[in-house]
């Protein structure tokens, strides 16, 4: 509504800009949505789509916002919900004042594991886990259009489950019949090989 670029959530809102925004009908009248359609384009520049389901099992991969170097070129985060909103920008810099309609996802992130390396050199895959949820960025909303596409985690099932990252109990970001959490994901590149490779081609 802004303009502003994604900068990884580090932008901050004062109170009166927050203000500015209005929801109408109040959050009694957020849409909530059941299916997830993402559109990409291949490496061999064919059109492609990805249709989801928001909540357990559901990830998403968006372009990394990290600038250091060998910055892993992605982010990764589990979808919860996917939600319309019908809105009202009423701020002195709003670029429009009609009603407007903002699409948002309710993600819970995930990061590479620190310490662990990878590449197609050591035949390893890229490693992530859920942030803990002690960490004020654990879960956030995500803009759609930021999704490259959604991508395939593999359970590291040699580490078993935790209860660290996020306590132990029900939970929005887990299975009705879940109390606890995989400590670690493998990121199969063998199903987003084509955005890795594209990725590669590029720097």
């Amino acid at each position: 509504l802004c303009g502003y670029e994604y900068d990884g959530d580090e932008h901050s809102f004062t109170d009166d800009k927050c203000n500015d925004l209005r929801i109408i009908g109040g959050l009694n009248q957020v849409i909530e949505s059941t299916i997830l359609r993402v559109n990409y384009t291949s490496y061999d520049i064919c059109r492609e789509r990805d249709v989801m389901w928001p909540g357990t099992g559901c990830f998403v991969m968006t372009l990394s916002q990290e600038d250091e170097p060998n910055a892993h070129p992605f982010w990764y985060c589990q979808v919860i919900q996917a939600f319309h909103i019908k809105v009202l920008h009423v701020g002195l810099n709003a670029w429009c004042r009609s009603l407007q309609t903002m699409e948002l996802l309710w993600v819970c992130w995930l990061g590479v594991e620190p310490g662990y390396s990878c590449s197609f050199w050591e035949a390893k895959l890229p490693k992530v886990s859920f942030v803990p949820e002690t960490d004020d960025n654990a879960f956030s909303f995500l803009d759609p259009s930021l999704m490259v596409c959604g991508c395939h985690l593999i359970p590291s099932f040699s580490d078993g489950h935790t209860t660290s990252l996020l306590r132990q109990g029900a939970s929005v970001a887990r299975q009705p019949t879940e109390d606890d959490d995989w400590c670690a994901f493998y990121v199969n590149m063998y199903v987003v090989f084509y955005i890795l490779l594209a990725d590669d081609s590029n720097t």
